[in-house]
């Protein structure tokens, strides 16, 4: 009898120590899976926050830097580095880019003031260059301010360097200096209908008349004889 009490009592705590073992087991594997739900709610929001396409958009920067690397390495070997990259390139590949950079900023003329200053600002963004490096150590430097919400106060977080406005100026200077070269004086015509407020007004209906004017001679006409209907 003493011998079947033993044995019943050491399966018993065998089975005890067995059932605790296979708790710990999973209050670990809980802790675990509480851990990864956090960090996964954690890059979740933080991904919210982050602006429209900004994965696409860092590829295309790292695929920019790459491209500048490739180009410096070329230069270094006195190789052109453009020559050598249309090399690999397919006839069809090289259409379809092409058809694709027409059909990505399509020059349509003279619409008006918006239009153009949309075009200019497009142009300025695509001859930016990224760095990579300083976006990398300034993030890491504002933390999650670096990603302003509606609560987050930004004056004060953000500083220009004087590299930064170096360039601005120099960037506004060319343009001006662009803008010179196409402002000439137009003559002034005395017998000439002064529809207009101002010289810019005047240059900007000129501009309508040039695009527009054909199909609305006739309306204008009947409006001057006064016979509009």
């Amino acid at each position: 009898m003493s011998d079947r009490a033993s044995s019943s009592s050491t399966s018993a705590s065998s089975s005890r120590s067995a059932q605790l073992e296979r708790l710990r087991a999973l209050h670990m594997r809980r802790n675990e899976a509480r851990q990864l739900n956090h960090q996964e709610v954690v890059e979740e929001d933080r991904k919210s926050k982050l602006p429209a396409n900004w994965e696409s958009k860092q590829k295309w920067a790292e695929y920019k830097l790459q491209e500048e690397e490739k180009h410096e390495e070329a230069k270094k070997r006195g190789e052109d580095y453009t020559r050598i990259r249309l090399l690999n390139i397919s006839a069809e590949e090289a259409e379809r880019l092409e058809k694709k950079k027409k059909r990505k900023n399509p020059d349509m003329g003279f619409s008006g003031y918006e239009a153009a200053t949309v075009r200019q600002y497009q142009r300025l963004v695509k001859q930016m260059k990224p760095d990579l490096e300083s976006y990398e150590a300034k993030k890491e430097q504002m933390g999650e301010d670096f990603f302003p919400t509606r609560d987050t106060i930004i004056h004060g977080l953000h500083k220009d360097t004087k590299d930064g406005i170096d360039r601005m100026v120099d960037d506004l200077e060319k343009q001006i200096e662009k803008r010179n070269k196409y402002s000439r004086r137009r003559r002034f015509n005395d017998d000439e209908d002064i529809d207009y407020i101002n010289e810019r007004n005047m240059k900007f209906n000129k501009k309508l008349d040039r695009f527009y004017g054909k199909y609305t001679a006739e309306i204008k006409q009947n409006l001057e004889r006064g016979t509009a209907v």
